[in-house]
């Protein structure tokens, strides 16, 4: 029979609230964002309220390590399982701000119904109706006088029972007794059992992963300053989203204002960023792959704790040195230069809108191989063309989509042992071949999906290339991408459906163009064999009907840069399936174009 590994101990939850204020259990200041609707927070309370169970708490305290004096210390409670609702209970019970997935800061306020013992999140109803206490955090203030409170309300309520009111707050201020089972986690088991509790436990919830984990492991190591280093990764990201949370910080945050790492990130709060908005599960992956030579944040977990992967033991020279690696990595991350060239190389490449940007862990590696590059000192221009052509391959090969940081592993590794040079442009030569684009990357293109990688690189391709909107005369792909554009349909789609097609049939991204929204709405459903015997004649001195151009040499140069063939405009309107077959070939050779000239 396994041997249990851990205890369950039922604690009051005003005695939990205590811990986490005295940092006990560690929720950092800035911590994940809260992910919880204001109703399930009601229903928290009402649950306690009704004195049913909420769940359980699970905890673990760091690895043993010694003290001076030779006793061992367990260290801090890491929070493994219930940290939406011990946040959901310091908000709404004690008043404390949440950060939102939004990263804005918000107070949830839940009121409560004294006569019907009901809870309800507070809106401007609520507000002016006098039968509600319209935010609870008034019973459970530490100056409230419960008295005055009844007194007040029955004012406001006359005819209502003053020791029925004083009976049911008292009900309801007695929540906090109620108890909560914290399971507390071995402190001597293996950071490896752990991280498997941690997934699991965290697996029918809401998702977290081996980045959540780490950043509490970060959070509660204030020794090596991982509370500064975690609010670093935090605010960073945070002042990506909304920079005018610099201010905020200096503000409100006087100790991390003086810190060495408000500096180097106060440059966002003039920049406004979107083609590179980091998680912190991303700024993580980033600086430890970049700084420590691996790709899986479980290792990370581990050495952050002290793991010694030879002797399978923890030491405390090991945990110091990973933070010290992992500091390092993260100013690396938000050094102003660094950033603003990954994003500059990245646009320079053509993908000048967020829109553009389909692989979040493609451009993670991007950044990794950046970093490297330049601390081996690797020439800036070749260093950006590398980065560009490696993101390129990347999404095209969809090396990054399934199992990251297997790939991040293995690539990082491989780059230690082979070169950086060498080994990226093997394997860009060996993943995309002449056989990729004339055979693998047409059929890779037989699809409806706006967001595909293949669609989104071939977009690029036009911003990069200089090429015009479809049956524009003066505007570029890349003025439509940075203002407004249609999507418009070659063969309408009107047209199509009504010939029976479904919507996977008629949306295939071969049948697609960037367009100026006038000139989509003068074609409007009108089929190719109608508008393309218009087209030739507006250039053969006919009515304008479809954009400026009056040439005929300058409307071919168009369906050229827009891998339309030239024999629509001739009067051979090829069936759909055959158009489309074309054109994929004619839109890879464009991304192959474009790849060349990276």
């Amino acid at each position: 029979m396994a041997t249990q590994r851990y205890s369950v101990t039922p604690h009051p939850i005003e005695t939990v609230l205590a811990w986490v204020k005295s940092g006990e259990i560690a929720i950092p200041e800035i911590q994940r964002p809260f992910v919880w609707e204001a109703t399930k927070v009601r229903n928290l309370l009402d649950s306690l309220y009704q004195g049913y169970p909420v769940g359980y708490l699970i905890t673990w305290r760091n690895p043993t390590v010694r003290l001076k004096d030779g006793t061992p210390s367990a260290g801090k409670r890491i929070l493994i399982d219930g940290q939406q609702r011990v946040t959901a209970l310091m908000a709404s019970l004690l008043g404390h701000e949440v950060l939102t997935r939004d990263y804005e800061t918000v107070r949830i306020r839940i009121a409560f119904h004294p006569q019907e013992e009901r809870f309800e999140v507070a809106n401007p109803a609520i507000r002016k109706d006098a039968a509600w206490i319209e935010d609870v955090t008034a019973v459970f203030a530490p100056s409230t006088s419960v008295f005055q409170l009844v007194t007040g309300y029955c004012q406001k309520n006359p005819g209502v029972s003053q020791d029925a009111v004083f009976a049911t707050l008292e009900k309801l201020r007695k929540i906090i007794n109620n108890h909560v089972g914290v399971i507390e986690l071995a402190h001597d088991l293996d950071i490896e059992t752990v991280t498997e509790i941690f997934i699991r436990v965290n697996s029918a919830g809401t998702e977290l992963s081996q980045a959540d984990f780490a950043m509490s492991k970060i959070a509660v190591n204030e020794t090596c300053g991982g509370n500064l280093l975690r609010k670093a990764i935090d605010y960073f990201c945070h002042m990506s989203v909304a920079p005018e949370f610099v201010v905020h910080v200096e503000k409100r945050d006087q100790a991390f204002a003086a810190s060495e790492f408000f500096p180097a990130m106060r440059w966002l709060k003039d920049v406004n960023n979107d083609i590179y908005i980091p998680s912190y599960t991303d700024m993580l992956r980033v600086a430890f792959t970049s700084e420590f030579g691996r790709g899986k944040l479980q290792d990370l977990v581990a050495l952050l704790s002290g793991r010694n992967f030879e002797t399978r033991q923890f030491e405390e020279a090991i945990s110091e040195a990973s933070f010290d690696k992992l500091k390092k990595g993260v100013l690396a991350f938000i050094n102003r230069t660094h950033f603003e060239r990954i994003t500059m190389i990245l646009r320079s490449a053509g993908f000048v809108t967020s829109d553009l940007i389909s692989g979040r862990n493609a451009v993670n590696f991007a950044y990794v191989l950046y970093l490297r590059g330049r601390a081996e000192r690797v020439p800036a221009a070749d260093l950006e063309r590398l980065v560009r052509r490696w993101y390129a391959m990347s999404i095209l090969s969809s090396r990054y989509t399934s199992s990251p940081e297997t790939a991040f592993d293995f690539d990082i590794r491989q780059i230690a042992a082979r070169g950086l040079v060498s080994y990226c442009d093997g394997i860009i030569e060996s993943e995309l071949p002449d056989s990729f684009w004339i055979g693998m990357l047409p059929q890779l293109m037989n699809t409806s999906s706006a967001q595909s990688p293949y669609f989104l690189a071939y977009q690029a391709a036009q911003v990069k290339l200089g090429d015009k909107g479809f049956l524009s005369r003066d505007i570029t792909v890349r003025d439509l991408m940075l203002n407004r554009s249609d999507v418009h349909h070659i063969y309408p789609k009107k047209h199509l459906k009504g010939q029976g097609l479904s919507r996977g049939r008629y949306n295939q991204i071969a049948n697609f163009v960037l367009t100026q929204s006038e000139i989509n709405i003068a074609i409007g459903d009108k089929p190719p064999d109608q508008y393309f015997v218009e087209l030739a004649e507006q250039v053969h001195g006919g009515r304008k009907r479809y954009g400026g151009i009056t040439d005929e040499t300058e409307l071919r140069a168009n369906l050229r840069a827009n891998c339309i063939p030239e024999s629509l405009l001739d009067g051979r309107i090829p069936g759909y399936d055959e158009f489309l077959e074309e054109r994929r070939k004619l839109m890879a050779l464009k991304v192959k174009a474009w790849f060349e000239a990276l």
